[in-house]
């Protein structure tokens, strides 16, 4: 090989909307504005289960960790996303996308472990409500809350460790709007085939270790509500599963499409508006899906507003 083919590409440059310049003040105002509501949602239901006594259960302390990674997703994606809309060379560092990636692969991994853990407090809840606070105590909701806090550490410490096996010595254009792994490793001058495994068999693990706790969680509650004999408790129990099913949905079912289908890593175009939507869609959504069909939440807020004003 001639010299220049060994000259090391350090910066890259997130192509991101460009297909899209006519739009581009339109889409700043757009995920502007999704970021702001994320934020203020997300970080306004954290404060909001401290102060309130009565939201110190398991249910809203998995909820309030939720929207606390949501927030870490937001912040790691969309600043830079919002600042190359109006940048000239849309550069980024490898240190600046290695934190990027470490910080995203943190809150997905977390919120994968929190959902399953919310869906086994639903089955504890109305399948064993009389023992709910022996299997359902604080100190096993604290273990498994430091549990995906941990998980989700390990999990991006070990992509990042392994990232530094790659030199980059093609392109230095990510087809994405964040610096995502798998357009990255296009880039290599090294085979990342062990790169491309791990990514295909840490993301596939976690998801589907927690799909599995969901899934029998759900079929479990199921059995239960068809078992009950009054109207109001099966329409109780459901309303009470609801809102974090829709949620459950969206986010698995949006990380299976991009992290397990056979070709995910051969495609040339990631499909963007997905990864819109399990970076910035569903973490403006959550707030909204577990605030404003919760009595007890909505009362909190209403309590925190009057004593405040």
């Amino acid at each position: 090989m001639t010299e220049d083919n060994y000259s090391l590409t350090t910066e890259f440059i997130l192509i991101g909307f460009t297909d899209h310049p006519k739009l581009k003040t339109v889409l700043f105002v757009v995920f502007l504005t999704i970021y702001l509501i994320t934020m203020v949602g997300n970080l306004g239901l954290v404060p909001l289960i401290l102060m309130e006594r009565r939201l110190h259960t398991p249910m809203y302390i998995f909820l309030g960790n939720l929207a606390l990674m949501d927030s870490c997703c937001a912040c790691a994606i969309t600043p830079k996303m919002l600042e190359n809309f109006f940048s000239k060379d849309r550069m980024i560092s490898l240190y600046e996308c290695m934190a990027q990636f470490y910080f995203f692969c943190l809150a997905e991994t977390a919120d994968c472990f929190l959902l399953a853990a919310m869906a086994y407090d639903r089955y504890v809840a109305i399948c064993s409500p009389l023992q709910y606070h022996t299997l359902m105590s604080k100190k096993l909701c604290l273990q498994m809350t430091a549990g995906a806090y941990i998980a989700g550490n390990l999990h991006s410490i070990i992509h990042i460790v392994f990232l530094f096996r790659l030199t980059f010595c093609r392109s230095h254009q990510i087809n994405h709007f964040f610096c995502e792994f798998l357009p990255l490793f296009k880039l290599s001058c090294v085979d990342p085939y062990i790169n491309e495994l791990l990514m295909f068999i840490f993301p596939g693990s976690v998801l589907v270790f927690s799909i599995i706790i969901v899934i029998i969680s759900y079929l479990c509650i199921l059995f239960m509500i068809f078992k009950m004999k009054s109207k109001e408790g099966r329409g109780r129990a459901l309303s009470t599963c609801a809102s974090h099913f829709l949620s459950v949905s969206m986010f698995y079912g949006s990380l299976l499409f991009v992290y397990i289908r056979p070709n995910s890593v051969k495609e040339e175009d990631k499909d963007i508006s997905v990864a819109i939507f399990y970076t910035l869609v569903i973490p403006l959504l959550n707030p909204f899906i577990y605030s404003l069909r919760n009595k007890e939440v909505i009362n909190a807020m209403k309590k925190n507003i009057k004593k405040n004003f």
